[in-house]
């Protein structure tokens, strides 16, 4: 029903927010119970990813939106500038409030979004889950707005100590900005006698500061943040993209979104793998974790292996049966970096497509392949 790996995670989780816990564990069994049972029918997903924005002020060297090689970038500029009206948005979130699902805010940078502070309200009036996940550029201006909105949990993104990190996200004095911003949200909850939102950093393992991830240990601790993870590397190569095509043309569809991962990822595993164990031999204050949390031969394999199916991990993937992503064109997909469409907000209620022809088609012919070529490193096969 859950990743053994992912248990440790969950565990904490279930510490801070044993509500919370207990909602994804009751939705994560429907799940399975659905992907077994009913031939491509779903429950409710138990999470919805709201893309607010394809906008970013950023362009990370690793992001497969905005980075060097990132699929965004190469779109026009009426594409990148599309987004839901206030109407559209609050249209949604009254549909699909019936069910509750934990809602993630994600861009693109979706503090960008002219009315995140509206939607994130919005959100928690009807007593859903809300996350937010952010380059953390804005937060020292917007730190007030976010705490007093009621929002659950802030993902906030750093690679490393201060100039580590200007350096991968090419700009100087963002990392004490970032910082700062951090430092407001934690006066500002002690000020106002809140615990949350709490306070989550992600740091992306990359050619450039795998070598120095212990860097964020002490990050952590300034920013008296929660949780510290370390999500390890998605990346293709050409060969995996090729193997994709024949299930695209299946689904007549593309999964070109996955061209912005398609790069050497240039990490020594072996040194990786020592550092990881350094790290996770300490005591800290707050959550840390690896993610996927990979044995030393797992790990060899993720960064050098050719072969579609993962080494100890589930090789199936339940995530379009766990998880809806709504982009700020308004189309529902079932998979995060396929221009596979369930349909679009704007002409359908989310309702109405979430078990619909296509979506049926989707699912069928995932769970009798199991995974897609281009999931062997995706987060999401690893998450459920």
């Amino acid at each position: 029903m859950m990743p053994w790996h992912n248990l440790r995670r969950f565990f904490y989780k279930s510490l801070r927010q044993p509500l919370y816990a207990l909602g994804v564990g009751l939705r994560r069994f429907q799940a399975n119970f659905y992907y077994i049972f009913r031939g491509g029918i779903s429950s409710y997903p138990e999470s919805i990813t709201l893309f607010l924005t394809y906008r970013c002020n950023l362009s990370c060297k690793m992001c497969g939106q905005w980075g060097e090689g990132g699929i965004t970038r190469k779109q026009s500029a009426q594409y990148i500038q599309g987004e839901l009206s206030p109407e559209g948005m609050e249209s949604l979130i009254d549909d699909i409030a019936s069910f509750k699902p934990n809602i993630t805010l994600f861009g693109g940078e979706p503090l960008l979004y002219p009315h995140y502070m509206e939607t994130i309200k919005y959100i928690k009036q009807k007593k859903m889950h809300c996350l937010l996940i952010t380059n953390g550029y804005l937060l020292e201006n917007l730190a007030e707005d976010l705490v007093e909105a009621g929002l659950d949990e802030l993902n906030v993104s750093l690679d490393g100590g201060a100039r580590l990190h200007d350096q991968i996200r090419g700009m100087e004095g963002l990392f004490d900005k970032i910082m700062r911003g951090l430092k407001r949200v934690g006066y500002l909850k002690k000020k106002k006698g809140k615990k949350k939102p709490l306070i989550n950093l992600q740091c992306t393992i990359t050619r450039y500061n795998y070598e120095h991830l212990e860097q964020l240990i002490d990050v952590a601790k300034e920013a008296k943040a929660d949780t510290l993870t370390f999500h390890n590397l998605i990346f293709l190569n050409q060969d995996i993209l090729a193997k994709q095509r024949e299930y695209d043309r299946q689904l007549n569809c593309s999964s070109s979104g996955w061209e912005g991962f398609i790069f050497d990822p240039g990490i020594d595993h072996e040194a990786l793998y020592k550092k990881m164990q350094q790290i996770l031999s300490g005591k800290y204050s707050f959550s840390i974790d690896f993610y996927p949390n990979f044995s030393q031969q797992a790990l060899a394999r993720y960064y050098n292996g050719s072969c579609c199916v993962p080494l100890e991990h589930s090789s199936r993937c339940l995530s379009p049966w766990v998880v809806a992503y709504i982009f700020p064109d308004g189309e529902v997909k079932p998979c995060l970096n396929f221009d596979y469409s369930l349909g679009n907000i704007k002409n359908s209620r989310f309702n109405a497509l979430w078990n619909n022809d296509k979506a049926i088609r989707f699912r069928k012919l995932l769970k009798e392949k199991k995974i897609f070529p281009v999931c062997i490193r995706c987060t999401e096969l690893y998450r459920y």
